[in-house]
């Protein structure tokens, strides 16, 4: 079960007006096209790991525990500070988890279902396991500033949660994950892998940044998340109505519209902050939950679903009772 939430934003803000000055775009046309406002972006001088150790002290102090208690560290991220040692091992280092077993999951937007959905089954090895799970992105290091149709998408930020044994009917319900590699050329980077490593013909060619077929993405993303999340809720024989709050990956306003218009649930059960934060590719979810709990929309005893869709393709839900 979730044992405390936590997340980290940067205080640097970029509105839509901000980018109308250095680009060929409008507020109008990104709100309308995404449901983007503005969006956060990391100080220069801080690192993945640092904003990833803020989020994670954070959730450990909701759930009041010391970083000594944690058993295993994982991190759902696509920006990590360096190629190794793993983002998650930095975390580690920085909270003092000396217990603590460390290592990140690519998985582009999934990362942070895929992380719980490990956690959950190393506690179910393991009752006694206290598992930190973070999702953090520096996505704006990535993001090819000179592409109208991607750089008003993304922002960074991080968020965590440390899971434990369930405690009566609380916990996780049920959990789904699933990807496709056939379609990984629509949602990619092309640089920075032994394929194409840093070279100046590859930073000329701008092939380290991110490469997106919007509509293409669109398509399968809908499809995917209304897949998973039914598998999800068929697994424990529940409906939509049934559960409290849906938490999607916060990608696209009209994703999350049509997802919940598929899974007929009223607005008031649809957690929606795109518009505050963009597109935090693995953060969403886990920021998106620590405000959820914190504003009171998510109760103790509340089902919650939660679900995603990134680059690889990956997809996956987790149904779970606060």
């Amino acid at each position: 079960m979730i044992l405390g939430t936590g997340s980290a934003i940067s205080g640097k803000v970029v509105t839509n007006h901000d980018l109308e000055k250095i680009i060929d775009t409008s507020d109008e046309w990104i709100r309308e096209r995404s449901g983007i406002e503005k969006r956060h972006i990391l100080e220069d001088e801080k690192t993945n790991s640092d904003i990833a150790a803020e989020a994670a002290q954070h959730a450990l102090t909701s759930a009041g525990l010391k970083a000594e208690e944690l058993t295993t560290i994982i991190i759902g991220t696509v920006t990590p500070d360096s190629r190794f040692p793993s983002t998650a091992c930095r975390v580690q280092a920085k909270l003092g988890a000396v217990n603590a077993a460390a290592f990140d999951v690519t998985a582009a937007c999934s990362g942070f279902i895929y992380g719980v959905i490990l956690a959950d089954l190393m506690i179910r090895n393991n009752p006694e396991a206290k598992v930190l799970v973070i999702g953090s992105e520096i996505l704006t290091r990535i993001t090819d500033w000179e592409d109208r149709t991607t750089c008003v998408l993304f922002g960074d930020g991080a968020g965590a949660v440390v899971m434990g044994k369930s405690k009566d009917r609380r916990g996780i319900r049920s959990t789904y994950m699933k990807s496709d590699g056939r379609l990984g050329d629509l949602l990619y980077m092309p640089g920075e892998g032994s394929t194409h490593p840093s070279t100046h013909e590859t930073i000329d060619q701008r092939l380290h940044y991110i490469k997106m077929k919007g509509r293409e993405v669109f398509k399968h993303a809908v499809r995917a998340m209304s897949d998973a999340a039914r598998h999800a809720l068929g697994e424990v024989g529940l409906k939509g109505s049934d559960i409290d709050l849906l938490i999607s990956h916060q990608a696209n306003i009209r994703i999350i519209d049509a997802i919940a218009k598929r899974l007929k649930l009223p607005d008031e059960k649809v957690f929606i902050n795109i518009q505050e934060f963009g597109n935090t590719s693995a953060a969403s979810i886990p920021i998106a939950l620590d405000q959820a709990v914190r504003e009171g929309r998510l109760k103790e005893g509340d089902h919650c679903l939660l679900v995603a869709f990134g680059g690889g393709f990956t997809w996956g839900s987790c149904l779970f009772r606060l």
